[in-house]
């Protein structure tokens, strides 16, 4: 078989039109761009200023319309800012405003710009791309509206002054006797800024909307003051009494505020607490605190540890005075305690009192306290004496029976006597005064102290403040005969309190018991020590009167009070000198301590006085009180 010519075969021929094919498209191609070109250059010549197609502004279609006249279609057509409405609401209330009241305008200038501006803004082929889609789908845009706040906040601003009600606090009054509430009031505020918000969002919808006002509210800080006004009405419901607990007859007290009072009285103050503010109700502290302060010396109680004597048979002690419990008015508890109790409903109140226990009760037991033996006694006399001058050495003399030292204290005799003065019983008797022996409230009264110094002296215990008198007082050297001896000069102890004192110190590890004993028949006093004794002895020596010095001639005065013959001595003439008294106080064979006293006491002269035209007064021997010699 003979092969085909390749030069007629159909795969030469199809390689042969490759070259033609090919020229053909090119060619097809090359005019399709002309004329693509050639129409897209009269398309957008034909645009040329206009808007081109399919360009719509809420749903206006603007093809073709240059900017003034897509502006003026704008402004015509669209007329939601003069016609929508918006409801501003705030629970019941409600305003209805449009959206151009709310500064809510159209721009049409500004609309038709962005209109025209659709694909002319880009390269090439952005802007192509746009007018095809705006062409071929359509492109609407929104248009575009200006806000102007300050309308808004200026619109909300006259809602404000119609709706914003002021936070007002509750208050309670009291009239006459009466309590009365004022409400309280919550406090709520147009919040401008957040209610533009919220009409700037809902007017871009271009819809006709209900738009909730934000108010802010500011509520009291104190909801409730009922409960407050109660207790007021409860404190003002009867009257009060104050009252002292346990009240003794000399206490002062009760006190009693009518309703009328209590009201003048009543005090209603805002307090802040951690859970929040309140009101606080109760009296007024400083109507109550003068009052207090004023009752507060006279309920004062000094705690007094048990007075006792110790029996020599059965070597116990047995109580003359029973014990007291201190006690003292605490002011501002005592405030706190009224207005707590007045709250709780109570209209009888006690005071609050301070008590403190006294060291040794009733039940005190001898051998507990180191109180065992008698370990010093002295008795003084006073022959001769008024009976003046005995109650006084009586009175003060009780003043010390039963008493108990701590161990390691100083005894002040001063602090444990107390006021001496006609209301406490004491009478007028001779004291030294000046340079003169004169009638005076207590007059005998060192009689007491010259033997608690004398007790002490001898008992050996250390004697830390003493003075003795100006001048030497018979009554002091007397003895239980009657007579005087003179080594007692330089032993006696003068107290005037609370200036002039005698002290003396318990150096002991034991109680010191003292007892007090005063005769009349025997015209005496005698002191006693009660404790154990740790064998202390006690060695003494005095010089005697020294540098004797007579006493000056006596004066005579004459006196009023006393009738025509009539001479009455009210000074005693003595002499003066010099004494020195030393002791010794040894334990086992040593010297635990020696002191010495010295005295020095001024010569005394006689004194007389007489009524008025008595004979031989002044007489012409003796010194008159004008007479310097």
């Amino acid at each position: 078989m003979r092969n085909p010519s390749p030069t007629y075969s159909p795969t030469y021929r199809l390689l042969a039109l490759i070259p033609q094919l090919s020229l053909a498209v090119v060619g097809g191609l090359a005019v399709f761009f002309i004329l693509l070109f050639t129409t897209l250059l009269a398309f957008n010549a034909y645009f040329a200023g206009r808007i081109y197609p399919g360009v719509h502004i809420a749903g206006l279609d603007l093809s073709g319309k240059r900017t003034e006249q897509a502006a003026a279609l704008l402004q015509e057509r669209l007329v939601y800012p003069d016609q929508g409405r918006i409801l501003l609401r705030d629970g019941e209330k409600y305003w209805l405003a449009s959206p151009a009241q709310l500064g809510f305008y159209l721009d049409p200038q500004a609309s038709a710009r962005a209109a025209y501006s659709l694909g002319r803004s880009g390269g090439p082929a952005a802007r192509l791309l746009d007018q095809f889609e705006s062409w071929y789908f359509g492109k609407d845009l929104p248009p575009q509206y200006i806000l102007d706040e300050r309308a808004t906040s200026t619109f909300l601003a006259g809602i404000a002054a119609q709706n914003d009600l002021p936070r007002a606090e509750p208050s309670i009054q009291v009239e006459g006797v009466e309590v009365r509430v004022q409400p309280g009031q919550t406090g709520r505020t147009l919040d401008i800024p957040v209610t533009t918000e919220r009409i700037a969002a809902q007017l871009q919808t271009l819809k006709d909307a209900e738009v909730s006002l934000a108010i802010a509210e500011n509520p009291p800080a104190i909801l409730n003051v009922e409960e407050q006004a109660g207790l007021a009405r409860q404190i003002l419901s009867e009257p009060l009494t104050i009252q002292v607990p346990d009240a003794d007859e000399d206490d002062p007290g009760p006190w009693k505020f009518e309703r009328e009072d209590l009201a003048k009285m009543l005090t209603i103050e805002r307090v802040s607490l951690t859970d929040g503010d309140r009101y606080q109700v109760g009296l007024k502290t400083d109507s109550l605190r003068g009052l207090l302060e004023e009752a507060a010396p006279r309920l004062v109680r000094y705690r007094q540890n048990a007075r006792f004597i110790f029996n020599d048979d059965t070597r116990k002690l047995e109580v003359v005075q029973p014990a007291r419990t201190g006690r003292a008015l605490d002011v501002e508890a005592s405030i706190q305690a009224i207005n707590e109790q007045l709250l709780a409903g109570k209209h009888e109140v006690s005071l609050d009192l301070e008590y403190t226990q006294p060291e040794v009760g009733d039940d005190a037991k001898a051998k507990d306290l180191g109180i065992t033996e008698l370990v010093s006694s002295n008795t003084s006399y006073f022959y001769g004496s008024s009976g003046d001058r005995m109650q006084n050495i009586e009175k003060a003399a009780d003043r010390f029976h039963g008493l108990l030292v701590p161990p390691g204290a100083t005894f002040s005799m001063s602090d444990a006597l107390g006021d001496v003065s006609l209301d406490n019983g004491y009478a007028e008797a001779l004291i030294i005064f000046g340079n003169r022996t004169v009638k005076g409230v207590g007059g005998g009264v060192c009689q007491v102290s010259t033997t608690l110094f004398r007790t002490a002296f001898f008992g050996g215990y250390p004697i830390v403040e003493r003075y003795p008198h100006a001048y030497r007082v018979y009554y002091y050297e007397q003895t239980a005969s009657g007579g005087n001896d003179a080594d007692l000069a330089g032993l006696d102890a003068t107290v005037f309190a609370p200036m002039v004192d005698f002290k003396f110190t318990n150096d002991t590890p034991n109680w010191l018991l003292m007892e007090t004993y005063f005769s009349t028949p025997g015209r005496s006093l005698t002191w006693k020590f009660y404790s154990t004794s740790d064998g202390r002895e006690v060695d003494w020596e005095t010089t005697g009167l020294k540098h004797v010095e007579k006493p000056p001639k006596p004066v005579y005065e004459e006196n009023e009070d006393l009738s025509k013959g009539e001479v009455e001595q009210v000074d005693w003439e003595v002499e003066g000198g010099d004494v020195t008294v030393t002791r010794t106080v040894t334990r086992d064979g040593q010297v635990i301590y020696e002191d010495v006293f010295a005295t020095q006491y001024m010569p005394w002269r006689a004194v007389y006085q007489y009524g008025p035209g008595t004979k031989g007064m002044p007489p012409k021997d003796g010194k008159d009180k004008d007479d310097d010699n």
